[in-house]
């Protein structure tokens, strides 16, 4: 690994890794310096996500990237702290020499956590401080706050056009996503190899016998195309196609890596203190957020269905 991803892996591994990722500046990986960021491209960002995916990393790391790239596609800077994006149908009106948005945003990510809500609705960027919403706690099934936010003729501290719609924030999300749970499926791969190896049933490692090295040689297919299909799509750079096979792969392989990872480690991997427990709850939440394997599925069959040359669409020649 190059210095970034030992990095971010060292960070990562500890307990509460949130602010030392601010002060080693992980948290705006991949944004624009001239916006507050770090610089960087997608494939600094990636790096850092797939070694929180790899940790389980309760961190609003994903967040915090999208909503900074979403400042910086509006020409805003980014502000400090944890970050989140929303978008969908918000009423801006222009009040006292300043803009209020009003709306409704289910299921946010990390609001309740936020410094700033990053608002993303009619053509424009905004920034509103959450003490200024009604926010509904919710929660993923990992526990990961998921919560409702309603904004109420809010003040925006910063505004700006963009040309980035919902639909394009729904793919980097969804690309986000399936990075992390790369790196959640490398990790229950990892974690499932060292316990057959270390397990015995009749005087001899688990790992000997022919029908767990099959599960395991299973998931480690599973993993490393779900692996190939998201660092294709980090490297073409937003690529609506790559980005939609690669969330669709990374969800669908996410559901199997998972069940296999359970069959080896039998109950001990549901316990609450294995480390199996927390990598599996996320890739069964992150396989559903910002649309699962049917969502994408159904998107590049309209893809192909509307391409000139669907051959050409799927090949990329």
């Amino acid at each position: 690994m190059g210095l970034l991803e030992d990095t971010a892996d060292e960070i990562l591994a500890g307990g509460d890794p949130w602010q030392a990722l601010e002060e080693s500046g992980l948290t705006l990986a991949g944004v624009p310096e001239e916006a507050g960021g770090s610089g960087g491209d997608l494939a600094d960002a990636a790096a850092v996500l797939r070694a929180s995916g790899y940790h389980a990393a309760s961190v609003p790391l994903a967040e915090t990237l999208l909503a900074g790239r979403l400042l910086a596609d509006a020409g805003l800077r980014v502000t400090p702290g944890v970050m989140t994006a929303v978008s969908g149908e918000v009423e801006a009106v222009e009040a006292g020499g300043g803009l209020t948005l009003s709306g409704t945003f289910r299921r946010v990510p990390w609001a309740r956590s936020a410094r700033s809500l990053v608002v993303l609705g009619g053509g424009l960027v905004a920034v509103v401080d959450p003490a200024h919403a009604e926010i509904n706690e919710g929660a993923n099934v990992a526990g990961e706050p998921r919560d409702e936010v309603v904004l109420s003729a809010a003040p925006a501290q910063a505004a700006a056009p963009c040309a980035v719609d919902a639909a394009e924030l729904r793919r980097r999300g969804a690309l986000a996503r399936a990075v992390q749970l790369t790196g959640a499926m490398a990790r229950a791969l990892d974690l499932s190899v060292r316990y057959a190896g270390e397990r015995e049933q009749f005087g001899r490692p688990i790992g000997r016998f022919q029908a767990v090295q099959q599960m395991l040689a299973e998931l480690a297919g599973e993993a490393t195309v779900a692996d190939v299909a998201v660092r294709a799509a980090v490297a073409a750079h937003g690529d609506p196609v790559a980005a939609a096979a690669a969330k669709a792969n990374a969800s669908r392989a996410a559901g199997r890596a998972a069940e296999i990872a359970h069959q080896v480690h039998g109950a001990l991997g549901a316990t609450e203190e294995h480390p199996l427990r927390r990598i599996t709850l996320r890739l069964w939440s992150w396989r559903e957020e910002y649309g699962n394997e049917a969502a994408w599925a159904d998107d590049l069959g309209a893809a192909l269905a509307a391409a000139p040359d669907p051959w050409d669409l799927v090949t990329g020649t």
